[in-house]
């Protein structure tokens, strides 16, 4: 069987017996009880094993990608110095979600292992878990392996997922390659050349907790490994992975691109194994969206390629070795992972940029080992080895293993020491200034590692791209039709989709400058960098958008015509609505020049004249004369802008392509901002027409309400207001000869010149005319009257005369705190009005005022 086949015929083989397809998951794990990287086939099931959901199916099957190059499975030291690891690998798998157990795992095992794979039972020994009688009984009692090819293992037979999580009793089963490969004894005693593990069943049942005791898991689980790699050597009959077919075509390429011939000497062949693996484990980590970094998995990865090239500049291997390594990888993965084919040239160019900067990184750090070795050194010092790491970027693990080829020591103590202090720096540094943070240090490493965005955001409202990074509510693109806000010109929103999740672009900004930061929400599934991406914005938006930013320059150079070349843009907001364009003037502009700037930029737009924008040098743009905006600065080339044949400046934004398709320019406002700094407010296209039909249905609802046409509003309001005016006078007349009746009742009324009275519904204005009114009648000393106005809540007006000796104020003052009010002295003692909200308190709080006032009912 070739790599391809033997992928058909095992999950095939468990097809057929109920197992559902599964497709491999990405190599970056999403559980948040997960390992860095996926390392096994189980990973993408753990919501199910662990409980946490309920499996869709309950047999599962599946070809899985696997990294294992860090903590507990890191191998990395060992690849290409031995037959059987990698840093990358496929994991051939079954499982069971509760469903069948041991009992049915084992003889599965069995039937595919020596009927279908055709392997020999005879050679083929078992290993199981030394407290395991029950699997080791089915082996022999139910399969009929001899007792003496079924041995016992401790820890080797307990598979663990990681320090916590799902584990459980495993059996392995072993490949015996024959006497010449060492002696016999089995997979406990025998030779590890000769007795080869490629099958491990996972009896699942336990969950390891932080503290490390063992739970019983919901459901008993299966979950089985098959590595293909080691598979494919047994039944290709190879000696070592290094030969089979998925991996000695890139052996060949590895060949190619150094010039070197597998074969030729075992350093040779360790190197060309190494660039072989490793070349494999870059395209499917940046494939799946892991990219070059300074911690975590783009550590790793990071790791890997510079590994990788360190081999092949100890063979002094002048041209890069990544893209070619790439290149090969693709070639033979292509057909089981598709998706390689795809992003080919993505990989391709994130390898060759990083193998580029590390280059000349070795170059400076090996001249300085070398001066160290030439010294007679025997070690490394932590200061030394701290200062290769910090300053020439030279990982600590590069050290140690070149150190070791020399042989020389490290002091690992000492540079743990200086990182520490490096760390406490960057604590410091952090909480002084947020450039130090985190998110400022993620932005210039994708800007050191991609380069900045492509923006084809002119001409294109839809495009492909690829996912970056993550982080927090902020995705970032290699390339995008999404402006960043700048220049005054909001960003733009829309979405972006992959395979497997959809996100609403909320906004766009520059996390730096040339870096595009997408805000987003993720509204279905997930988004994962390294997943080709297609970007759309809002077209709509962007489409009010341009027209507005164009609107912004036709103003511009309306006003410069109008209110003279002193003129100046000192700030804009182009937004999808609306336009503000801030400017230099040292008056308010009178409404005829108003109008005038209106005029002449509806007359510009009327024209219908091109937009043209170009790139060109400085100098020639200040030749033309372009204007520039206001604070902005600018390089060697700038894009200039052309509205027209009038309007000419430098601009980044987006416009329209003729002035005609700003639609009518209508100006909403103009105010002054500050000293010799004005503001205008216009509306363009659809926005403007909305202003037009909201003015127009005002107008029309006016002319029906009045019962003219709209041409005659205007005569028809200015009658009906000098008709209200006319009635207004009428009934203030009605009113006062009211209000004089009323009074002559109520001095009639009179108790030693006091009138205390209640009048209600009137208003706050009438109770006080009518109170000023009685007092100034012959005879009367003091007037004190309350009233509950119709809209509620309670009014107590009090006037007095000079003669009197009363205070008005005195008079109301303890009145109103009966009300739930109070009476405020002002700076008439003759009159003095207060309220209240306890109109059920009033007929009281007059009593008040007649005893204030030293008379009674």
């Amino acid at each position: 069987m070739d790599a391809n086949q033997l992928r058909r015929a095992f999950t095939g083989f468990f097809v057929e017996r109920g197992h559902t397809l599964v497709p491999s998951s990405g190599l970056i794990p999403h559980h948040p009880r997960a390992p860095l990287f996926t390392n096994a086939g189980m990973n993408q099931f753990l919501p199910y094993l662990l409980g946490e959901e309920s499996p869709p199916y309950p047999r599962a099957t599946s070809v899985q990608k696997c990294v294992r190059i860090r903590g507990k499975d890191d191998d990395i030291e060992l690849i290409g110095r031995d037959n059987t690891h990698l840093s990358l690998f496929e994991m051939l798998g079954n499982f069971s979600f509760g469903d069948y157990f041991k009992a049915d795992a084992i003889p599965y095992a069995w039937e595919l292992v020596t009927e279908i794979f055709g392997l020999d039972g005879d050679r083929l020994w078992i290993t199981v878990h030394v407290d395991d009688d029950e699997a080791a009984d089915i082996w022999h009692d139910e399969v009929g392996v001899p007792v003496e090819r079924i041995q016992r293992m401790g820890g080797d037979n307990f598979w663990e997922m990681g320090e916590t999580g799902p584990c459980g009793p495993s059996s392995e089963i072993y490949y015996d390659k024959g006497a010449e490969y060492g002696r016999e004894g089995g997979p406990l005693d025998g030779d590890e050349g000769r007795f080869i593990e490629f099958w491990n069943l996972v009896f699942m049942q336990y969950d390891r907790q932080a503290d490390g005791k063992l739970a019983a898991l919901p459901r008993r689980n299966i979950d089985t490994g098959a590595g293909l790699e080691r598979v494919l050597s047994i039944l290709q009959g190879r000696d070592s992975v290094w030969d089979i077919d998925v991996l000695r075509p890139i052996i060949g390429g590895a060949e190619s691109v150094t010039g070197r011939r597998y074969g030729a000497d075992a350093d040779t062949d360790v190197a060309l194994r190494i660039l072989a693996d490793h070349g494999r484990g870059m395209t499917f980590l940046i494939n799946d969206g892991v990219f070059p970094s300074n911690e975590d998995r783009g550590y790793v990865l990071r790791r890997i390629i510079r590994r990788a090239v360190r081999q092949a500049f100890q063979m002094d291997v002048e041209r890069l070795v990544t893209p070619a390594l790439v290149a090969a990888t693709i070639e033979v993965m292509a057909d089981a992972y598709p998706e390689l084919a795809r992003n080919h040239d993505f990989i391709s160019g994130v390898v060759q940029r990083e193998e580029e900067r590390f280059r000349h990184t070795l170059r400076a750090g090996l001249v300085l080992l070398d001066d160290l070795v030439a010294s007679g050194t025997t070690s490394i010092s932590g200061a030394t080895a701290f200062h290769l790491h910090d300053t020439l970027g030279f990982p600590i693990e590069l050290t140690r293993e070149i150190a070791r080829e020399r042989g020389i020591d490290v002091d690992l103590a000492g540079f743990e020491s200086e990182m520490d202090q490096q760390r406490r720096r960057a604590r410091e540094a952090a909480t002084r200034s947020d450039e130090a943070g985190t998110g400022a240090e993620t932005y210039r490493e994708l800007l050191d590692q991609f380069g900045p965005t492509e923006f084809v955001g002119y001409s294109e409202y839809e495009s492909k791209g690829r996912v970056l990074a993550l982080v927090g509510d902020e995705l970032f693109l290699d390339r995008t039709p999404f402006y960043a806000e700048g220049g005054g010109q909001v960003g733009d929103t829309g979405t972006i989709v992959t395979d497997t999740g959809r996100a609403e672009v909320l906004d766009t900004t520059y996390a730096l400058p040339g870096l595009h930061s997408h805000r987003v929400r993720v509204v279905e599934g997930g988004l994962t960098p390294g997943q080709e991406a297609t970007a759309t914005i809002d077209a709509p938006r962007r489409e009010a958008i341009r027209r507005n930013h164009t609107g912004t320059h036709i103003l511009h150079w309306a006003l410069r015509e109008v209110l003279g070349t002193h003129v100046k843009q000192a700030g804009s907001l182009v937004a999808p609505d609306r336009l503000r364009f801030d400017f230099s003037h040292y008056g308010p502009l009178a409404p005829e020049e108003l109008v005038r700037v209106e005029a002449l930029a509806n007359e510009r737009v009327l024209a219908n004249e091109p937009v043209r924008a170009y790139e060109t040098t400085k100098e020639e743009a200040e030749r033309i004369g372009a204007i520039a905006f206001f604070g902005d600065k600018y390089g060697e080339f700038v894009r200039v802008v052309e509205a027209g044949g009038r309007s000419v400046e430098l601009c980044g934004g987006t416009h329209v392509g003729a002035l005609g398709m700003i639609g009518p320019i209508t100006v909403v406002s103009e105010g002054s901002i500050g000293a010799n700094l004005r503001r205008i407010e216009a509306l363009t296209g659809e926005a403007s027409f909305a202003r037009f039909r909201r003015r127009d249905d005002t107008l029309n609802r006016a002319a029906a309400l009045l019962r003219v046409t709209p041409d005659e509003v205007p005569e028809r309001i200015e009658k009906a207001l000098e008709e209200r005016r006319a009635l207004e006078h009428e009934l203030e007349q009605v009113r006062r000869q009211a209000a004089g009746g009323d009074a002559d009742r109520l001095a009639a009324d009179a108790v030693d010149g006091v009138v205390v009275a209640r009048r209600d519904g009137g208003s706050r204005d009438d109770l006080r005319e009518l109170a000023v009114a009685l007092r100034d009648r012959p005879g009367m000393r003091a007037v004190v009257l309350g009233g509950a106005p119709d809209g509620g809540g309670v009014t107590l007006v009090a006037a007095t005369t000079k003669e009197s000796g009363l205070a008005a104020y005195d008079l109301i003052v303890d009145a109103a705190r009966t009300v739930g009010g109070g009476a405020g002295k002002g700076k008439n003692p003759e009159l003095s009005i207060a309220g209240g909200r306890d109109a059920s308190k009033l007929d009281a709080a007059l009593e008040q005022a007649r005893a204030a006032a030293g008379i009674g009912r």
